[in-house]
């Protein structure tokens, strides 16, 4: 049989595919499995049903004894490293690329008394360039993992953001670290104690070369409403009436930049301050008497939210730790079926033009 062959230098259109496809496929019904295999191995990957002859017999039991050496390793492909021709969409910076609630056992200072190991939910970021295609997330929770034996304080988070925006090459980074903070607290009256819990959350931002120390906590108080409270009197008074003013569970979000010039801001510290603020917080241990002083505690200190947020924010003033902080106080109404917010700052951290739809709702307390 005589073929007649193209120019080699001419370059095959989609039409000369076809054609050369439909022959090949008619020339593989007639032809043996051993003569497709002798022509070509890949052709037979082009003819529907057919199996190849030479395709290895892969296993199907774990390797167990298999082990990793440097050339191995090396022969590994990775894509999220790869070049910036593998990126899909705009190829745009990205402020923010890491990992969210990767947790572990830490250990923290206390203001009095020994340290304390706690569930802690870490959150790692860094900024990606536009060129990069990814960041090995493995790296962030390595690095931090060097360190995690240490008691923790911003120096040691500091060492472990060093090491993670080297070890990918980033120019701005985030640590944020999450956990209950238990603190001992005496009843009103009774002599009982107990063991409140705080959520309280350290951050090291940074962003631009400047690194910034940011505390969180969430204060959880009872407010009772000043309105509700003279309308209650006004009926007990006017009328001989019994009344009893509306008060609500409710939480405020303190968030306030450390200031590095100073000694140390304690997590005791800052909750003393809050009380300070608003002294109605919820108690733990109570007795009848507790009861009624607390009863008594909120009549003393009738407060709205606007009067909550600038409580604290006087207090937070006040103090030479603290730089910029942002105030969120959330009273979760029992009169309505809505809740009372606001949101103070000072300086401009904390300034945001467009606030996050959910971030009220996560003001919840769930005791």
């Amino acid at each position: 049989m005589n073929f007649h062959t193209r120019d080699v230098n001419e370059t095959p259109d989609r039409e000369d595919a076809a054609a050369a496809l439909y022959v090949l496929r008619a020339w593989a019904k007639t032809a043996t499995e051993a003569e497709i295999a002798q022509l070509d191995p890949s052709v037979a990957r082009l003819v529907p049903g057919l199996v190849p002859v030479n395709y290895p017999s892969l296993s199907r039991a774990y390797p167990e004894d298999f082990k990793v050496n440097e050339a191995y390793k090396a022969s590994l492909p990775d894509l999220q490293n790869g070049p910036s021709s593998l990126i899909r969409g705009a190829k745009q910076q990205i402020q923010h690329v890491g990992i969210s609630n990767f947790r572990l056992p830490i250990r923290f200072h206390r203001k009095e008394g020994e340290d304390l190991t706690l569930e802690t939910s870490v959150t790692g970021t860094v900024s990606l360039e536009a060129e990069k295609k990814g960041i090995n997330m493995s790296r962030i929770m390595r690095s931090f993992y060097k360190h995690a034996e240490r008691t923790f304080s911003f120096e040691v988070i500091e060492a472990a953001l060093d090491d993670y925006k080297s070890d990918l090459e980033s120019f701005d980074a985030r640590i944020q670290m999450r956990f209950s903070f238990p603190d001992r607290v005496n009843s009103l009256r009774s002599g009982l104690v107990g063991y409140q819990y705080y959520d309280i959350a350290l951050e090291l931002v940074e962003q631009n070369g400047v690194r910034q120390k940011i505390m969180h906590l969430d204060y959880v108080y009872s407010s009772t409403c000043p309105c509700s409270l003279e309308l209650s009197e006004h009926a007990r008074i006017s009328r001989g009436q019994l009344a009893t003013p509306h008060s609500q569970r409710s939480v405020a979000r303190i968030s306030a930049v450390v200031d590095s010039n100073t000694d140390c801001l304690w997590f005791e510290d800052l909750i003393e301050l809050c009380r300070r603020a608003v002294p109605t917080e919820t108690q733990v241990m109570v007795k009848r008497e507790d009861e009624q002083a607390f009863a008594e505690l909120n009549a003393a200190n009738p407060i709205f939210v606007e009067d909550a947020a600038r409580s604290f924010c006087a207090e937070l003033l006040a103090d030479h730790h603290v730089g910029d902080f942002r105030v969120i106080a959330s009273h979760q109404e029992s009169l309505h079926s809505h809740d009372a917010v606001s949101v103070l700052t000072e300086g401009p951290t904390f300034e945001a033009v467009s606030l996050d739809p959910k971030l009220f709702n996560t003001l919840f307390h769930i005791g």
